[in-house]
């Protein structure tokens, strides 16, 4: 979690005010358009990151703040550093924070913000608004009417493989030759052999991958490919890539169409594709979204 609260000495004695009153810091979930999230006050609200606690706006110009008040007994430096060591914990408080998001993000175009952006005083947020004001406008009418698809590109290898021995030229030529060898010279022959498989393969999902983000990338306003953080394996296969896409709402039917078609495609060479979503712009507006979490304002 990423905070704007200075570091300070103290623990919960620092969380309490003058009578031992509890001090509140403030947890921001998004920002959007002040015109666009207002209306929406008026309406039912799902429960904020510490459940009864209401949602709450802070506006400032043109734009507004998606917030609600925390104990700072339990949001400091040190208190939120082991209830991070707590999964229950964390778990459902970010399983609250994602749900307001995806609430406003289905309604409105949201800058969403990481889980755990914490300013200290309302003023503050108010104050990052207005420095960020050009940044985030911008971003807002960027996301509107849109939302993020994420595509995983699954590969059976052993099927890939067993196309690529019928199609591939290449393939096809090194095996005959060492078919037709001596023994001696055939082992090394099947060993290079081998080694071409393997760089034919990678080839093929590298171009599997490039056409079908070309693809999927005319029919959206935006495109990434995301990291791979490990290898992955599930039951389409091994995880050959991530991608990621700004779908405009009315175009969202052609996109689906075209990842269809593409599937259909590829599916006999052993690729599968999983399209998921939607989901709030995080990766479109990652930049933005890493000041607003973790700028000081002093």
């Amino acid at each position: 979690m990423s905070q704007e609260l200075p570091q300070k000495r103290g623990g919960a004695a620092a969380a309490a005010g003058e009578g031992g009153q509890e001090r509140h810091a403030f947890y921001v979930y998004g920002i959007g358009a002040r015109a666009d999230l207002e209306p929406l006050f008026a309406e039912t609200l799902p429960e904020g990151i510490e459940g009864s606690v209401p949602l709450e706006i802070v506006v400032e110009g043109e734009l507004a703040a998606i917030a609600s008040t925390v104990p700072l007994k339990d949001y400091d430096e040190e208190a939120l550093e082991a209830h991070l060591a707590d999964p229950e914990w964390t778990a459902a408080r970010a399983a609250r924070h994602q749900k307001v998001v995806a609430h406003f993000a289905e309604r409105a175009g949201i800058v969403p913000l990481r889980f755990g952006t914490i300013y200290r005083e309302r003023s503050r947020i108010a104050q990052m608004l207005s420095e960020k004001r050009e940044e985030l406008s911008a971003l807002t009418a960027r996301v509107q009417g849109r939302e993020e698809w994420s595509l995983n590109l699954f590969c059976e290898r052993a099927k890939l493989m067993k196309r690529l021995d019928s199609t591939n030229l290449r393939l096809r030529e090194a095996s005959e030759r060492a078919a037709s060898a001596p023994p001696g010279q055939a082992y090394l022959l099947r060993k290079k052999t081998e080694a071409l498989r393997s760089a034919e393969a990678r080839a093929e999902i590298q171009r599997v991958t490039a056409a079908v983000a070309e693809a999927l990338a005319a029919r959206s306003d935006g495109a990434k490919r995301l990291n791979l953080l490990r290898q992955e394996t599930a039951e389409p296969g091994e995880l050959a890539a991530r991608l990621s896409f700004l779908v405009a709402r009315d175009r969202l039917a052609e996109f689906r169409a075209v990842a269809e078609q593409l599937a259909r495609e590829h599916t006999e060479s052993g690729f599968t594709l999983e399209l998921v979503g939607p989901w709030p712009a995080f990766n479109f507006t990652d930049a933005a979204t890493a000041a607003a979490s973790t700028d000081p304002i002093s």
